[in-house]
């Protein structure tokens, strides 16, 4: 597949249902769901899983996985903390946590490109690795006390408009052009596609692997940016559990786990499914280990809508 096809997922009819379905469900259920401010909380809420969603896109479109995100979002909020505490510099701390994750993201790709360590085993390992880390760091407490030009990223606004949202809205438009109108988007799609063809167009396919890595681990870090100006403070588990919502959004959105086949915008959807759906049962009271549970229900539920309506088309 090359990145100008028309992918598959691009049709995201089940998901389309499913969102509409929720959307009405939650609007009866709750007055306060669908108001304006409840819209913005969110489009809000859901930045941080956007920011991990939209390179774990590049990574399956590669036909690999990282389970390592949540943990590696963990110690990147840590890190950075720490950074800003220290410097009281929004462009170090900015740094600390790409780097941190960009790191994380070279480990992961070293081990899956040269040693052939399958995805699977290669990034459960980092997870460990990445939340061991983060508790020595930190004794198991949060980092807090973090300066206010920190805390502007998520409660900040410019001309008006949230900085998270502003965030959302260049990191998706960074991340369409890289994988849709640049040569490295189309080495993606070909490393999930067709390695072979890499190799005799004279590019190392294990260097783009390392590259999409790399890529997936920086923009975790700014994950963890919002992340720890959200909570106010940088603490050693709180985006453990993140990778099950990234995989998720992604898997929703009808990006494939093999051939390379997926759809960027599509994992906006399933980001945006997520979000309405936690949103939904926060107001109706349902207990966060519940929440689990229903948004593997939904990813169940937007498939089997997909494959009845392909059997019956």
């Amino acid at each position: 597949m090359t990145a100008l096809a028309l992918p598959k997922g691009m049709r995201a009819p089940g998901l389309l249902a499913v969102i509409a379905i929720m959307v009405v469900g939650f609007a009866a259920a709750s007055r306060d769901f669908a108001t304006p401010g409840n819209v913005l909380n969110i489009v809000m809420q859901s930045s941080t899983l956007l920011l991990v969603a939209l390179p774990m896109t590049f990574v399956i479109l590669t036909e690999g996985l990282d389970l390592s995100v949540g943990a590696v979002v963990s110690l990147c909020s840590v890190a950075l903390a720490e950074v800003a505490l220290a410097t009281g510099s929004l462009a170090m701390t900015f740094a600390a946590g790409m780097l941190v994750g960009a790191l994380a993201g070279m480990l992961n790709g070293a081990l899956i490109a040269y040693l052939r360590i399958p995805p699977f085993v290669a990034t459960l390992g980092t997870l460990g690795a990445a939340q061991s880390l983060a508790l020595i760091l930190t004794g198991g407490q949060s980092v807090t006390g973090l300066p206010s030009n920190l805390l502007f990223i998520y409660g900040g606004s410019i001309l008006g408009v949230p900085a998270p949202i502003l965030i959302i809205v260049a990191a998706y438009a960074i991340m369409h052009v890289l994988l849709y109108l640049t040569p490295f988007g189309s080495y993606v799609f070909a490393l999930g596609g067709n390695r072979e063809a890499l190799t005799l167009a004279g590019i190392s396919w294990r260097r783009m692997l390392m590259a999409v890595y790399v890529l997936g681990g920086a923009w975790v870090g700014v994950a963890a940016l919002v992340l720890a100006s959200r909570l106010s403070a940088g603490h050693p588990t709180a985006a453990i559990g993140m990778e099950f919502d990234a995989i998720a959004a992604v898997a929703l959105g009808g990006t494939s786990f093999e051939r390379g086949d997926g759809w960027l915008f599509g994992t906006l959807l399933g980001v945006a499914a997520i979000g309405i759906l936690r949103n939904g049962l926060n107001l109706m009271a349902v207990p966060s280990s519940v929440q689990v549970c229903c948004v593997g229900i939904l990813v169940i539920l937007a498939f089997a809508l997909e494959a009845l309506r392909a059997r019956d088309s």
